[in-house]
């Protein structure tokens, strides 16, 4: 019998290609989207790590959190997830990406408490199209196997992982909880901004 316990991994490693600007940098009231977010997730668990890639992970804001660098490169955020699931094979992870502006207690809180330790992913379906919301979601300890064999058949999407797997799937509590930021335009809808 494993030992369970649950981190929280904050996904910070992506290239910001469509926005133009790195999405973790971003600032709302002062702060990070990237601070932001670690914050949210320390109010609900004990350790939390940055997802970084490894050019990214002495930058300013980054080295100021605890760290998991991608041990591998060009798989987009299923990097940073099996790397985490890599570093400690006895954690449940919650992985939420850094670009959720709108993501809060009240989502986080509900996941957990539905977290169906029995079945690999309890994920949120999205509010827009129905399907699995895998960047905000836990990632069991024994779904380490599952990701490997997707990697290994070239299957890097997260959301098909979660659609081909015996997945726990809930109704998000707030629908606009889970709208992420990639663009400008996505950027003037927002409370967030560039930093000045």
């Amino acid at each position: 019998m494993v030992d369970r316990v649950l981190k929280g991994l904050v996904l910070a490693g992506g290239k910001s290609r469509r926005m133009g600007h790195d999405k973790a940098l971003l600032q709302r009231s002062g702060q990070s989207q990237l601070a932001f977010t670690v914050g949210l997730l320390e109010k609900h668990i004990g350790n939390v790590f940055v997802s970084t890639r490894a050019e990214q992970s002495a930058d300013n804001e980054r080295s100021k959190y605890s760290q998991i660098v991608d041990a591998y490169n060009d798989l987009g955020p299923i990097a940073g997830i099996l790397s985490a699931l890599e570093a400690d094979p006895k954690a449940d992870w919650l992985v939420v990406a850094c670009d959720l502006p709108n993501v809060d207690d009240v989502t986080i809180r509900h996941l957990i408490d539905n977290h169906d330790q029995s079945r690999p992913f309890t994920a949120y379906v999205s509010s827009h199209d129905g399907l699995p919301e895998p960047l905000c979601a836990i990632y069991s300890y024994d779904c380490i196997d599952i990701v490997r064999a997707f990697v290994a058949d070239d299957l890097r999407c997260p959301r098909k992982m979660l659609i081909r797997s015996d997945t726990q799937l809930l109704q998000q509590p707030n629908p606009n909880s889970l709208e992420n930021v990639n663009t400008p335009d996505d950027l003037s809808a927002s409370v967030l901004e560039l930093r000045s």
